[in-house]
């Protein structure tokens, strides 16, 4: 149970003791112009390091974080001896754009809750890109992300092509499917017309609806039939875990208003929809905008995926010029890249992501 309860990470619920967690970093960028020509006042985002950073500033990762969840997600993929290994990386462990660290609905005084302006992931990349900026960093040895944070890794290949040089997008999308976007929508529902909901003008978090939306996303669209059959010998016991579910969102103090503002900006993504220079020039077609990436790109998912499909991944894969896509020996569905489930998946992924990363430097140096 415990470990099962440890796979929360998969939409890791930023929790409110976070902010203030040691080694925690905050970037003051003021003023965010967003794509839609609004601007989110004052911002700031958070992150965090881990390793060391070589004189040249050559031997960085940067981490990208999936929906719901904080600079922890693939922290099974980072250390030494691990895929990203901290003993020759430098590795830059990102906050999303309304995740409850860096500026979201329910940390702006000025913009906040339902006031907070609609952003999209290309807005999270340019607000790493500035972070990349503010510390000096001029290119990346690669992006690495899981699920929304696969998202925007794609999205990084296609934004600054010659920025890194490999991408590493676990359970990734580069359109935003229908039935992505079903599974949100449901989880929204779930929370605004939770009588406490108010609107977005809460004074205290819409339980019900939390509740309900953990049983939408972390019991019925992470999961999979077989992985709940293998995991329940008698099925009647998943009830418990269900409502342990529950009781885990709702102990995160999670923010309704934040969940939904990273649910429209997941929903609205294609990376055909990226701007050159100001100019639509892939006619909104993720596969032209794919063919442009330069980097070596790693995509995995496991078996099946009830949240982000995997087919999409695949063509994805298909339509970068150096691409390949591998698929986990799993029935986990999103959860297989996800800490607390499965081991023998992590370390799958592990092997796989340290040949991919040592497919990348061919010898060029990466330690310190």
């Amino acid at each position: 149970m415990r470990s099962c309860l440890a796979a929360l990470a998969l939409v890791a619920l930023t929790s409110w003791a976070q902010a203030q967690e040691p080694g925690l970093e905050s970037f003051e960028i003021g003023d965010l112009p967003l794509e839609s020509g609004t601007v989110i006042h004052d911002f700031n985002i958070a992150y965090r390091t881990e390793g060391t950073l070589n004189a040249a500033k050559s031997n960085v990762v940067l981490m990208v974080t999936a929906i719901g969840g904080n600079h922890h997600r693939i922290d099974y993929l980072i250390g030494p001896g691990r895929g990203l290994d901290t003993d020759h990386l430098f590795v830059i462990k990102t906050n999303a754009i309304g995740n409850g660290l860096t500026t979201s609905p329910s940390t702006s005084v000025s913009q906040h809750g339902p006031d907070f302006p609609h952003f999209t992931i290309r807005d999270m990349v340019e607000s790493q890109y500035r972070l990349l900026r503010h510390l000096g960093i001029e290119h990346l040895v690669a992006v690495a992300g899981a699920s929304m944070g696969g998202m925007q890794t794609l999205q990084w290949g296609v934004s600054h092509p010659a920025m890194m040089d490999g991408l590493i997008a676990l359970t990734p999308m580069a359109r935003t499917t229908a039935w992505s976007i079903a599974v949100n929508h449901a989880t929204r529902n779930a929370l605004m017309l939770d009588p406490a909901f108010q609107g977005g003008h809460y004074t205290a978090q819409p339980e019900a609806g939390w509740r309900m939306r953990a049983d939408i996303l972390q019991v019925l669209a992470t999961r999979t039939p077989e992985a709940m059959r293998q995991q329940f010998v008698d099925p009647m016991d998943v009830e418990a875990w269900i409502t342990a579910q529950e009781d885990a969102v709702v102990a995160s103090h999670a923010d309704a208003n934040d969940w939904i503002a990273q649910t429209w900006a997941y929903d609205r993504h294609n990376v055909g929809d990226t701007r050159i220079d100001g100019k639509p020039i892939f006619d909104g077609d993720p596969i032209r905008a794919l063919h442009s990436i330069k980097a070596k790109a790693l995509m995995m998912s496991g078996t099946l995926d009830l949240y982000n499909p995997v087919e999409n991944g695949i063509e994805a894969a298909a339509a970068i010029p150096d691409g390949r896509h591998v698929t986990i020996p799993s029935v986990q569905g999103h959860v297989a890249a996800a800490a607390g489930y499965k081991p023998a998946d992590l370390a799958f992924i592990n092997a796989t992501v340290r040949g991919f990363m040592q497919d990348v430097t061919k010898g060029w140096q990466t330690t310190r």
